[in-house]
């Protein structure tokens, strides 16, 4: 197909299907948009018209507020201009899904964010077959390999146990959509209760209808501290330092994430215990995604692109990088509207 356009191209506003005049995950106001996922990174305010998963809807419209959006289910074709669409399980948060673009032929996959191990809460990752595979490369070096989550989430009851022995309250930071529901599916409830901070448990409610989570609290000026004491508190990274934790003294804290790789990333954020915990693909699952594909032509477009896109064609395939506006994570003082990180 060298005389033909390429299917999807990047440019100064997304990702672009001039055949359809579509967006995918567009990061300045535009038309119509395909959204993968519910992060800011990839579900911007602003566009005309949103397309995503149908889970995803009460998401990003809890987000954006009052948006033109419609819901698809996982394998539903959609046709625009002659271009046919399906959305299929990403496996990053709940709602998350890749897209699939097919036109005269030629078939292309975003894959947004993603991760290959079922987590029990997001619809585990479908590999498609595919010519072309945009992917992300988030963690895209060696270094990272993820344990089970299994024995994560056993450290993380054994570390909030161990707390409460010591009279302690544990505070852990994880982001408030995904990384959070994730982590509060697995907590232990019989070693105590599960706080909220405003940010996680306003974020927490919308999904519940979706996933079944344990019972939470939420925090709010009333909340003592001999209320808090020996039980955990889930908390956005963004409220790390902020006066509301003053209240929890004596208190030990952690972060939840694939950056809880490298100690230097706890020293920099101040946190006692790091657990690798990560809706991103490892290293192993990005070279399996990818393999799993049948594709030829790899496009890795944020993470350690250079170097992921390197190996990749030492190993034979056409491989290439794009820069987008996409975060390789959540930043680290994750946007939150003043509603939500207020505990009120």
């Amino acid at each position: 197909m060298p005389d033909r356009p390429p299917l999807l191209v990047f440019n100064d506003q997304g990702i672009y299907c001039q055949a359809a005049d579509v967006y995918l995950d567009p990061w300045r106001p535009v038309d119509k948009a395909i959204i993968t996922h519910g992060h800011a990174d990839h579900s911007r305010w602003g566009h005309k018209q949103y397309i995503t998963h149908h889970t995803n809807v009460p998401i990003i419209q809890h987000r954006l507020g009052a948006i033109n959006v419609s819901g698809k289910a996982y394998g539903e074709t959609f046709v625009i201009n002659n271009v046919r669409f399906s959305l299929h399980p990403a496996g990053h948060i709940i709602g998350s899904a890749q897209v699939r673009v097919e036109h005269r032929g030629e078939v292309w996959v975003f894959t947004g964010d993603y991760k290959t191990e079922d987590d029990g809460i997001a619809t585990p990752f479908t590999p498609i077959q595919c010519h072309t595979f945009i992917t992300e490369s988030t963690f895209g070096l060696p270094a990272f390999r993820w344990r089970p989550q299994s024995e994560v989430f056993d450290a993380i009851n054994a570390w909030w146990y161990a707390n409460q022995q010591e009279g302690k309250t544990s505070i852990l930071f994880g982001y408030s959509l995904g990384k959070a529901q994730r982590i509060l599916k697995y907590l232990d409830t019989d070693i105590g209760q599960i706080y909220t901070h405003g940010a996680i448990e306003n974020m927490t409610e919308v999904i519940r209808p979706m996933v079944a989570l344990p019972p939470t609290t939420r925090i709010t000026r009333e909340t003592t501290k001999e209320a808090l004491q020996g039980n955990i508190v889930l908390a956005p990274p963004s409220a790390h330092g902020g006066t509301w934790i003053r209240k929890m003294v004596p208190y030990v804290t952690a972060a939840a994430s694939g950056w809880m790789t490298f100690r230097g990333a706890r020293r920099r954020r101040a946190i006692d215990k790091g657990f690798v915990v990560s809706d991103h693909c490892d290293w192993s699952g990005l070279l399996e995604a990818i393999e799993a594909t049948g594709a030829q032509k790899i496009i890795s477009t944020h993470g350690y692109t250079d170097i992921f896109s390197r190996y990749l064609r030492e190993q034979g395939y056409d491989a290439r990088t794009e820069k987008t506006q996409y975060e390789a994570e959540p930043p680290a003082t994750e946007t939150e509207t003043a509603s939500e990180t207020t505990t009120t």
